[in-house]
């Protein structure tokens, strides 16, 4: 069993696991994620039906308005967040629903950045451990009869 650490650049912090959901298109959450159900409806999108909830959502960027910000905190109130959050390029407003939640709802959603070489080794069903604090990504190699563990440095 083999770890892959990759070194992030932190934007909001927190810690978070996960299964990774992963798209090589931008998502806009104001209009592409359904906010009562935390799945993406943007009709030609890669990721059109899945659910973002619990998952470590990577994307390389955001698109849309400021309004996203928005529709991140309803999915935080609702419970159908996304874990965390991976991109290559974070825009300040796709940041903000994340920053303002852990105020409002106490729940932290990590935010970090990739080099795009290291964004691309990232894959959908991998387990990702996510660490803003420190600034890294693991992609955990579980065997499929093993439970993952999480522990902070």
């Amino acid at each position: 069993m083999t770890d892959i650490i990759l070194k992030a650049s932190p934007v909001v912090s927190g810690t978070a696991q996960g299964q990774a959901l992963v798209s090589f298109r931008p998502i806009s959450f104001w209009g592409g994620v359904n906010p009562h159900t935390g799945r993406i409806h943007e009709p030609n999108h890669e990721l059109f039906g899945q659910s973002v909830s619990d998952q470590i959502l990577v994307f390389p960027y955001g698109k849309g308005s400021s309004t996203g910000s928005l529709m991140i905190l309803e999915l935080v109130r609702i419970k159908k967040a996304p874990a965390a959050i991976i991109n290559i390029r974070t825009e300040p407003i796709l940041a903000t629903g994340p920053i303002v939640s852990r105020y409002f709802y106490g729940k932290s959603i990590p935010v970090l950045t990739l080099t795009p070489e290291d964004f691309y080794q990232l894959k959908t069903g991998q387990h990702l451990v996510v660490n803003a604090d420190d600034g890294f990504v693991v992609i955990r190699d579980i065997p499929s009869n093993a439970t993952p563990e999480f522990s902070h440095r």
